[in-house]
Parts: C-alpha cells; sequence; structure tokens
C-alpha cells in the first residue's frame, strides 16, 4: 500500500508539473497523449484505493460534483469597483489627485489589461485550494468551489514549499475564455444543436454558476489573476511590498497572468503603454475593454486607501466604444419602479465587439430630441464602456422619407393613467402608484440584491405571482403558503418550502440599511442608507427627520433630503409601513447613538488587524471599524495608527513592534470602539454562540406607535436623466481589484 500511495503522489506531481507547463508557461515538454497515461494510471489508482483520494488532485478537474443551490459567503476584505478614466485628461486628473493627497508620491504604475471576464476570489489554505467565490457585490459572492476546481490553469495546490508558500491567501482574478476556445466551443454548440453563447464573457460567468461541475468541465475556462486580498505568510517569510512583487509571486505560485502586464516608471509610461494595448488589442487571446493602472508602492495604496466604492491609487482606463450602424425599428415605453417612461430603442441586430445588441435605452424624452432620432433611422450605436448598448446618433444624410417622428406618450402605456412630465424635469412619470408595472418593478426591487437580496426568488417568479395578482404589495410575500405556490408550474414541494422559509429567515435577519434600500426611496443606495441607519437607528426617528437634520448627513443634500420627506409624506408609504411592522419585519439599528462625524476615538485612524480574535471574525470587526471612521489597511507601516492582533499574527505583530506601533487586544479595540457604539449590522458572532449586544450597546428604541405623516415638504430640485445614465455606468464597474 505505501508503493501505491507513493506511485500516487509522484503522478499527481508530475501532472501538476505538466499543467503549469502547459497553461501558465506555454511551454508544454510532454504530448496530450502522454499527459493522458499518466491521469488516467492515476485515475485508476484513485478508483480502486479512495481512501487516496485529495482534494488537490487533478482528478477533480473532471468535476461531477452537483450542488441544489449556489450559498453565499462574505469576502475577508471588500473587492472594490474601479473608477474609470476614458482619456489622457481623465488619468491624468487621477494621478493629480493623488498627489494633492501624498505630494511626495513616486507614481510608478503596475498595468495590466482590463479583462472581459467574471471577477473571482480563490483561496488557499496551507496551500490548497479551499474555497472559490464570486465577486457579488463586493462584500458577498456566490461559492463556487465545484465548478472553479475544473478549470484547467486554475492551481489546485500552489507550487513551492515551506516558506515560499503563504499559510493562507486570497487571489483575486478574472475567469475568461480565448476567443478562439469561445468560436470552438460555439461551433461545437451550433453542430449539436445547443444553445449559442452571446459572448466569452456571458459563456465564462454562466459556465461558474452551474450547478452540476460536469458542465463547467466541459467548458475552456480559464482564471488569470490580478491581485490578492488577506495574505498570511509565517514566521521569517517574504512579503509583498510592490504590486510588481504580488504579480511576480503569483506566477512563481503557479498562477498565470493576464498577457501584456509591466512595470511603468511614471505617469507618461501609462500613456505610451495605453496606446499600444489599444493597438494590440485585436490580436490578443482575450478580449479586454481597457487598461488598469495601479500604484506600485503598497505602502502608497494603504496610505491612500479607499472612497465608498474605489480605490483612491487604482484606476481602469478605458478603451473608446467601438461603434456599428444598424436601423432603429421602434421606439417602445418600459415603465420602472418609481414610475418613469423609459424609451427603449428596438434596433436591426447587429454586432458590437463580439456581442449582438438589439435594444438600448434612451433616457428620455430629451435625449431622443437631442439627437434628432426618428423610427426607421439608420443610426450609429456603441457600447458604452463597452458594456452598455447606446445609441449615439442618427445618420441623417441617409434619410429616405420613410423615416418619422416619434411622440412621446403622455399616458402611461401601461395602466393608461395620466403621465407627467414636472417643470424641470427630463422624466415622464405615471403618477398611479397603483400601476401594475410600478408595483411589479417595486416588488421585484424589493427581494433583489440591491433590496434584501432574498435567495432564490427571481423576478420571473415575482413577475408570475404579481400578473395573477396573488402578491400586491410586498408584504404579501409574507404570507405565501406552500400550497399557493404549488399551484405554479415548475414549483415543487421543496422549491415552496424555500421560498416560504426565504421570507420567514429574512424578516429575523434583515438591516435597517438593507431594509431601506429595499424600500426603494428614490436616490437613496447602499451607502446614503447606511448613513440614515446609522444616525436615526429606527425607522420611527428617520420619519420625523427635519430637511435640516437630513441635509447635515454625509451623502445627503437637498435633492435627496426632499426624496425622504416625500416618502415619508405618502399615506400610502406609511400604510404598508406598519404592515412591515404588524408582521414582524421591523429591522432596527442595535448601537448606541453615533457621535458627529469625526469624533469618534477611531475616526480617521488607520488600523490593520491580523490573526484569529476570540470572539469577533476579523472581516466583521474591520467593518466595526470602518463604520465608525477608522482606515483598514492590508500591511503594516509607520502610517498605522493601530494593529489590532489576535493569535497566530505572525509577522504583521512582529513588524509592528519593530516600529512602535500601539497593538490591541480584542477587548481594548471593543474599548475604543465603543465610544462611538457598536454596530450590529455589521457585528459577527462566533459560529454556535448567540447573537446579543454587547453589555454597553444601548437598548433598540421601541417602536409601538402607528407612524404618521410629517408636514409636507416639495421636492427641492428636479430630477434628471443622468442617475439613469449613473445606474448604466455603474453596471461596467465589474472588475474588482481587492
Amino acid at each position: 500500500m505505501t508503493e501505491v500511495r507513493a506511485r500516487a503522489e509522484w503522478l499527481r506531481r508530475q501532472l501538476e508539473h505538466h499543467s503549469y507547463r502547459y497553461y501558465v508557461l506555454d511551454d508544454p515538454e510532454v504530448t496530450d497523449a502522454e499527459y493522458d497515461v499518466l491521469f488516467r494510471e492515476l485515475l485508476a489508482l484513485e478508483e480502486a484505493h479512495p481512501e487516496l483520494v485529495t482534494p488537490e488532485s487533478p482528478t477533480r478537474k473532471v468535476g461531477g460534483e452537483v450542488l441544489p443551490g449556489l450559498v453565499s459567503q462574505r469576502h475577508s476584505q471588500r473587492m472594490y469597483s474601479l473608477d474609470n478614466a476614458f482619456s489622457a485628461d481623465d488619468f491624468n486628473e487621477f494621478v493629480q489627485r493623488i498627489l494633492r493627497l501624498e505630494p511626495e508620491a513616486v507614481c510608478a504604475f503596475w498595468v495590466d489589461p482590463k479583462m472581459d471576464g467574471l471577477a473571482m476570489e480563490v483561496i488557499y489554505e496551507q496551500g490548497v485550494l479551499t474555497t472559490a467565490l464570486t465577486r457579488g457585490d463586493g462584500e458577498e459572492g456566490e461559492v463556487v468551489t465545484h465548478t472553479m476546481r475544473t478549470v484547467g490553469n486554475l492551481p489546485l495546490r500552489l507550487r513551492g514549499e515551506g516558506g515560499t508558500v503563504p499559510t493562507r491567501i486570497e487571489v483575486r482574478g478574472e475567469v475568461v475564455m480565448s476567443r478562439k476556445d469561445f468560436d470552438a466551443m460555439n461551433a461545437r454548440q451550433r453542430k449539436e444543436g445547443g444553445k449559442l453563447f452571446a459572448n466569452p464573457r456571458n459563456a465564462a460567468a454562466g459556465s461558474v454558476r452551474q450547478l452540476d461541475s460536469a458542465v463547467a468541465a466541459t467548458r475552456p475556462l480559464m482564471f488569470l489573476a490580478y491581485g490578492v486580498g488577506v495574505v498570511e505568510w509565517g514566521d521569517d517569510t517574504p512579503h509583498w511590498e510592490t504590486q510588481q512583487a504580488i504579480m511576480l509571486g503569483l506566477s512563481a505560485l503557479g498562477f498565470q497572468i493576464p498577457p501584456q502586464t509591466r512595470l511603468c516608471a511614471s505617469p507618461a509610461e501609462v500613456l505610451a503603454h495605453f496606446d499600444r494595448l489599444a493597438a494590440l488589442r485585436p490580436e490578443l487571446p482575450f478580449e479586454i475593454d481597457g487598461m488598469v493602472a495601479k500604484l506600485n508602492d503598497r505602502s502608497l495604496q494603504d496610505a491612500l486607501g479607499f472612497t465608498a466604492r474605489f480605490p483612491r491609487w487604482a484606476i481602469a482606463f478605458k478603451f473608446p466604444a467601438q461603434q456599428a450602424r444598424t436601423r432603429l425599428l421602434d421606439i417602445q415605453i418600459q415603465v420602472g419602479r418609481t414610475g418613469v417612461l423609459t424609451p427603449v430603442a428596438h434596433l436591426e441586430p447587429v454586432e458590437v465587439g463580439g456581442v449582438v445588441v438589439s435594444r438600448a435605452t434612451l433616457h428620455n424624452e430629451d435625449e431622443i430630441r437631442a439627437k434628432e432620432l426618428m423610427i426607421n433611422d439608420t443610426v450609429i450605436i456603441q457600447r458604452a464602456g463597452d458594456v452598455i448598448p447606446e445609441v449615439v446618433r442618427a445618420v441623417v444624410e441617409e434619410r429616405t422619407g420613410e423615416e418619422r417622428d416619434f411622440v412621446f406618450p403622455d399616458q402611461c402605456p401601461v395602466c393608461g393613467s395620466h403621465a407627467v412630465r414636472e417643470e424641470g424635469e427630463s422624466a415622464w412619470r405615471c403618477m398611479n402608484m397603483a400601476c401594475p408595472a410600478v408595483v411589479r418593478q417595486s416588488i421585484i426591487h424589493f427581494v433583489s440584491k440591491a433590496g434584501l437580496d432574498i435567495q432564490g426568488v427571481g423576478k420571473k417568479w415575482i413577475e408570475q405571482l404579481v400578473d395573477r395578482e396573488v402578491v400586491k404589495t410586498p408584504v404579501d410575500l409574507f404570507g405565501l403558503t406552500r400550497l399557493q405556490l404549488m399551484g405554479f408550474e415548475r414549483m415543487g414541494p421543496k422549491l415552496a418550502k424555500n421560498f416560504v422559509e426565504a421570507f420567514a429567515a429574512v424578516k429575523k435577519t434583515a438591516t435597517l440599511p438593507r431594509f431601506l434600500c429595499a424600500l426603494g426611496i428614490r436616490h437613496v443606495g447602499e451607502q446614503t442608507a447606511r448613513v440614515l441607519a446609522g444616525h436615526f437607528l429606527t425607522l420611527d426617528a428617520l420619519r420625523t427627520a427635519t430637511a435640516e437634520e437630513l441635509i447635515a448627513l454625509p451623502d445627503v443634500g437637498p435633492e435627496v433630503a426632499a426624496s425622504i420627506l416625500a416618502f415619508f409624506n405618502t399615506e400610502g408609504n406609511l400604510a404598508l409601513l406598519e404592515e412591515f411592522r404588524s408582521i414582524g419585519l421591523w429591522p432596527v439599528y442595535l448601537a448606541a447613538a453615533v457621535p458627529a462625524a469625526g469624533s469618534h476615538p477611531l475616526a480617521g485612524k488607520r488600523m490593520v488587524f491580523t490573526g484569529s480574535l476570540p470572539t469577533l471574525k476579523r472581516s466583521a470587526a474591520q467593518r466595526m471599524a470602518e463604520e465608525v471612521g477608522a482606515v483598514i489597511a492590508g500591511s503594516v507601516s509607520a502610517k498605522v495608527d493601530y494593529v489590532v492582533a489576535g493569535e497566530d499574527a505572525g509577522s504583521k505583530l512582529a513588524k509592528a513592534a519593530q516600529l512602535g506601533l500601539r497593538v490591541l487586544t480584542e477587548e481594548e479595540f471593543l474599548e475604543l470602539h465603543a465610544g462611538g457604539g457598536v454596530d450590529a449590522d455589521v457585528a459577527s458572532v462566533p459560529d454556535g454562540a448567540e447573537e446579543t449586544a454587547p453589555a454597553d450597546a444601548a437598548e433598540p428604541v421601541a417602536a409601538t406607535e402607528p407612524i404618521q405623516p410629517v408636514a409636507e415638504q416639495e421636492p427641492q430640485s428636479a430630477e434628471s436623466g443622468s442617475d439613469e445614465r449613473a445606474a448604466y455606468k455603474a453596471k461596467d464597474d465589474q472588475y474588482s481589484l481587492l
């Protein structure tokens, strides 16, 4: 048996070596047939001796694991989006912002092509792949370890031994398909009568999220690494102090990195490389839509930190949009959850940058007029940021006389109610909040990732429930029974049970910021919801807020304040909130009063968390610190104010001692944090422990009195089409860095 075990281990090492030579170095030492002989021998040994199978065995790449559904898991460190630059002026302004914050900064940049794939995090413990997560919303993603194990070039075990391999490493990268492999896959699908994929990105994303890993194993997926999250080393081990060191280190560990990456010593070199990359774009094996520039110095990265959405030390430099000509066949109106009537261009299908486009938003009436669009026009379209289809202009010189004007309707096309365009606004709006389209979109938003993020309750189910009038308000969702649901086609007993249990669970787990997002208050997104919840603590307190109180808060200007006041002035909304209270969905912010901005003892302090804390998960402690204004750093430097250390803190603790930094225990951190209250929305508890508020936290404010409308106040500024454009632009922020 000892000889069999040794042979199996030798075969694994050989197969790992040859996979690395083939996928990463593109320099194979054996033929495919020779590789297959080794693979089949290992497979036969493992089938005869199942006790020899290991999680990192190359035989795991054939797939076969089938999951009932995907579950979500939080990232240890948030995966941020990137801000965009569309011109040399934009990039130079980005550099100037860095220099205003850090005048002595040396602006050397590591640059990568911006891959057009699916952002992913893969986690290794003691050198072995343990978990793979999609980016998700940046805070948490879906666990897709079963499919990522099948990706040909992803190492199941890292190369190197001993101190050269981190004890834990979170590698961020992009799952992609090469153009060649994508075309070959679609050719096979066409021959077999299967579904054709629109583009490599969609094919990659759909493959990774398959429940059956055997399906993913048949797809030509690749993982290209571009950065790291948490990296933990043993004592006296290497430490990556530059972005270049990270990328070279990842390559040494067995990861494939994107082509055409390099270090640029100055902003001028970045601009020159961008031009070279744009010229090379058609020849590259993968789809790219720009270039990412990251400051090379990691201590400078830590010093600059992050905005609410982006790192201040990195930017996505986007290529000019790819364009095509087609015909504008029609303009149709869609009604959104706030009643806005949005015109949508229906186009003769045309390929733009590898994607077939047949529809594009026209935003509002003013845009149609500004672009002088007529039905049957020949038009130029492009994918804004290489993602969102956009009509650029009409080719007026090619008009034949068959074109006709589009008259914007003054009635809702769904319910027939009068539509209004208020003075100063660009949007026409259906004023009937009982309009079926408004109700449907509002309920879809309520359960979506932007709302309460109720797992397993998709748009299609909500549409059916609303269309059959089983559900008329979000509250109705919580009263559905399994018997009702099983009356729908393809809704079996298990799915119906999961559906009902999901709504029962969310009454206990919903946080106040997430509930505020789900209510769909105009202009109140995730960041503003956090601010409102952290300041007012309860819905009862928020509904009595004055315009002056609201405007004094970060992220809340006159327009946002007016929208919040209007929401709480509407009788229908107040009645709906009372219904939520009556069914037990009434989250409060379990915290002591949040201090004025900047007054918390941790506000503005730069902090590093390392090691295993006794009771809190490290990611939860980091979020608690961020909520009171602290800045979380990824590495220890002289600019760090506090290092919070738990067990097995390793080299970060040693460096903190060397620099004479103040080191806190978890208990000391909580004492400092208590100066501003503990945020239960982000606090976590150890597995198996009961969730309780900290001993010194204030009790939740009682909420038993019915809500009454506050004094009426008209909105103080007009809505324009810019918020819709921003929403479309946000969809392009999928390339994640950290």
